[in-house]
């Protein structure tokens, strides 16, 4: 590679990375959670469908995403990111989500405690 070519690219990264620290500090900062529950043998599809069913609606709810847990036939993994906490703890007061968790909860087995994180971006996510 060329010295004018390495200079070009450095400069780049250097542009990039300062408009990478000030977009970073003008955006708001995120709320995430990533948990993981365990169903009760056999019934990890139905709360799936309950998990799924009441997430519609949910202000401030960037991202809900239900995924199943491909080592265990019963675990059930939940990632989520909210632009607040606040706006997270909200939506447990929605009709739809209060409701889901009644369906759901007799099919819980066990959780585990969850993880709170700072999401920072991502695919599918526009900040």
């Amino acid at each position: 590679m060329t010295s004018s070519r390495r200079r070009f690219l450095a400069g780049a990264l250097l542009a990039s990375a300062a408009g990478e620290v000030h977009s970073k500090e003008a955006a708001p900062r995120l709320y995430g959670l990533i948990g993981k529950m365990t169903a009760h043998p056999g019934k990890r599809d139905a709360l799936i469908s309950i998990l799924l069913e009441g997430v519609a609606g949910m202000p401030g709810c960037l991202s809900y995403i239900v995924a199943r847990d491909p080592t265990g036939p019963d675990a059930i993994w939940i990632t989520e990111v909210w632009d607040s906490p606040e706006s997270h703890s909200a939506s447990l007061r929605l009709p739809s989500v209060r409701a889901a968790i009644a369906l759901g909860r007799p099919l819980i087995a066990g959780m585990d405690a969850g993880i709170e994180t700072v999401p920072v971006g991502g695919h599918g996510l526009s900040l």
